[in-house]
C-alpha cells in the first residue's frame, strides 16, 4: 500500500512535525495514531517518518530511511491573474503536474479589484500548492512568487521563454503560420529552465506582445480553439512536461 505523503512545517536532524491545520488534518480526519508510518518531505529529500508524538495542533515523527523522489522538470508557470476560484484551480493542477514555479503577473486586461486583491491571495495559493503537492507525492511544493507587473515577469531569465497567444497580430508575426507549443520546445536537461506565459482572460494586448518580443520570447499557440485561462495554463504544462521528458527517479 503506497504511504501518504506528507510536507513537514519544522525538521530539525532526525525529526519533523507537522504544525496548525496542517497537523489537526492529521489528527482529526485521518485519526492519526503513534507508530503510524509516513513518507514525509523537507528540504526536498523525502524519508520515512514514524509518528512519535500527537497533541494539540502538531505531530511530531521520527525519520528514517530516504525514499526516492522524482527529479522535476525546472518550469516556471507566468499566470497573469483572473478569477481567483480558477486560478486557484489551476494552481492546484499545474502543481499536480510537475510545475516547479507559478508567478502570478498583472497584465493590462487583469481586473483591477483582482489586481488590488493579489497580493493579499499568495498565502492561500501555497498552501493550495502544498495541498496538491502532497496529493500527487511531490518531494516539495513549487514556489509561488509575489504578484509582478508584466514588465518585470517579461524580463525574467530562463533557457527558453515560451509565451502562449490565441492569435498573433499581424505587425508581430513573422508569417501567418500559428506555431504550435511543442514545435518550439527543445528536449533538454532536467534543469533546464523553461518559462510559460499565459494571458489573461481576454488575452493580451498589442503592446504586451510588443513588450515579449522585445524581450526576445518565443511565440506559440496550443491550436485553433480559444481556451480559458485555467485551460490553457494547465495544457501548457502537460504538453511542456509531456514533450521534455517524464520526472525521473535522481542518480545515485
Amino acid at each position: 500500500m503506497t504511504r501518504r505523503r506528507w510536507i513537514a512545517d519544522e525538521v530539525s536532524n532526525n525529526r519533523a512535525a507537522l504544525t496548525g491545520e496542517h497537523a489537526e488534518h492529521l489528527i482529526r480526519v485521518l485519526r492519526a495514531q503513534v507508530g503510524q508510518e509516513f513518507d514525509i518531505a523537507a528540504d526536498d529529500i523525502v524519508r520515512r517518518g514514524r509518528i512519535v508524538s500527537i497533541e494539540a495542533g502538531r505531530v511530531e515523527f521520527e525519520l528514517g530511511e530516504e525514499v526516492p523522489a522524482p527529479v522535476l522538470m525546472h518550469v516556471t508557470l507566468l499566470l497573469a491573474v483572473f478569477k481567483f476560484d480558477r486560478m486557484e484551480w489551476a494552481i492546484e493542477k499545474c502543481t499536480e503536474l510537475g510545475v516547479s514555479r507559478i508567478v502570478p503577473m498583472i497584465a493590462r486586461r487583469t481586473d483591477a479589484h483582482l489586481a488590488d486583491a493579489s497580493a493579499k491571495r499568495v498565502e492561500r495559493w501555497r498552501r493550495i500548492a502544498v495541498q496538491a503537492s502532497e496529493q500527487s507525492r511531490r518531494a516539495a511544493p513549487p514556489e509561488i512568487a509575489a504578484p509582478l507587473k508584466l514588465r518585470e515577469a517579461a524580463s525574467l531569465a530562463g533557457a527558453s521563454r515560451i509565451v502562449l497567444a490565441e492569435s498573433l497580430a499581424e505587425s508581430l508575426a513573422e508569417s501567418d503560420q500559428q506555431i504550435q507549443l511543442r514545435d518550439v520546445l527543445v528536449p533538454s536537461r532536467p534543469d533546464h529552465d523553461l518559462l510559460l506565459a499565459i494571458g489573461p482572460e481576454g488575452g493580451w494586448t498589442e503592446d504586451e506582445l510588443q513588450l515579449f518580443r522585445n524581450s526576445g520570447w518565443i511565440f506559440a499557440t496550443l491550436g485553433p480553439t480559444i481556451l480559458r485561462a485555467e485551460t490553457a495554463a494547465i495544457a501548457a504544462v502537460a504538453i511542456a512536461i509531456s514533450e521534455l521528458g517524464e520526472p525521473r527517479l535522481p542518480v545515485k
